[in-house]
């Protein structure tokens, strides 16, 4: 699916069994340490669907089939982000974050494609965001690449809780400032 066109909408219930479907895989699993019964996607992923919390949830289309996920917040929005990403470095006020995977398309370029296009609808939608900051396991290191391959840039580096306890402590701190913004 190379040079595929990209589109994003908002996760729905009826995408449940989809994106459940993605951390099942060992590759998706490995970095994404969650419970993925319905009861817990719907825990999960319900309120955001609902609009009740401030997290955003997008399905990735490229060339319109779903290959991945994205999630979107600004960094200020949980505690425990703020925190996380102040003890890595400097958190611009209205910055926003992102998380995601892709489903069962890896190696091909794929994520750095997503990122890009997403982070572009990011600039486009969200003209308060100066920057997109990303913290990363070290360990992930096809993660934080294509995090550079979009031009993000490591910017902080030390320990916070691995979403896998079998992970160094170790995270990264990859930071991406608007356009034109110093």
């Amino acid at each position: 699916m190379p040079d595929a066109v990209w589109s994003f909408r908002r996760v729905t219930r009826e995408d449940f069994p989809l994106v459940a479907s993605w951390p099942a895989q060992p590759e998706v699993h490995r970095w994404w340490q969650h419970e993925w019964s319905a009861a817990a996607v719907e825990r999960d992923f319900g309120a955001s669907v609902d609009g009740a919390e401030p997290n955003e949830d997008w399905l990735a289309l490229g060339d319109g089939s779903p290959v991945g996920l994205v999630q979107c917040s600004a960094v200020a929005d949980y505690e425990e982000n703020l925190a996380d990403f102040s003890a890595l470095g400097e958190v611009p006020p209205r910055a926003i974050t992102l998380d995601y995977l892709l489903g069962e398309t890896r190696g091909q370029g794929l994520g750095t494609d997503m990122l890009r296009a997403f982070v572009a609808r990011c600039w486009a939608e969200r003209p308060e965001a100066p920057a997109v900051l990303v913290t990363v396991v070290a360990a992930n290191r096809p993660s934080w690449r294509a995090l550079e391959r979009v031009g993000f840039r490591i910017v902080g580096e030390g320990d916070c809780e691995p979403d896998n306890p079998d992970d160094d402590p170790l995270h990264y701190l990859l930071r991406l400032d608007r356009p034109g913004v110093a």
